[in-house]
């Protein structure tokens, strides 16, 4: 699964796993290139693991539709505590599958799911192509 990833995701080193529901969990340890301040982690890494756990989620749910191509019309992050010294966690839920338009909510966390480090709201344009190109 590894060497699917996207090269900024093998940078961050995640992985991806399946919850006890089921749901995706990303994982992205502590490591040198996801550092900010000393022994912080940087709000680009934490902002990407959210994104790929947002888009990755999207993508499970879409299934086998082949041909949707996924823009993003807008991202928020909020960070709401400093990642510190240990793996972080994120996974996402659909919230709005539409025929155009896709809304994912994202959240990170530490050691305690319920106090995370960040959360991500997107919304995302579908593009579905078919014959005769785009619709």
């Amino acid at each position: 699964m590894t060497d699917e990833l996207p090269p900024y995701a093998r940078l961050l080193g995640l992985s991806m796993n399946r919850g006890d529901g089921g749901e995706l969990v990303w994982v992205m340890p502590f490591r040198e290139q996801v550092v900010g301040r000393p022994g912080y982690l940087h709000g680009g890494a934490i902002a990407g693991l959210l994104e790929f756990a947002a888009l990755g989620t999207l993508y499970d749910a879409l299934g086998s539709r082949e041909g949707v191509i996924v823009k993003p019309i807008n991202v928020t992050v909020d960070f709401m505590r400093g990642g510190i010294d240990h793996e972080t966690y994120a996974s996402a839920v659909v919230t709005r599958l539409g025929n155009r338009v896709a809304n994912v909510e994202a959240h990170a966390w530490q050691q305690d799911r319920e106090k995370p480090i960040a959360a991500a709201h997107m919304n995302l344009l579908l593009r579905r192509e078919g014959p005769g190109g785009p619709r």
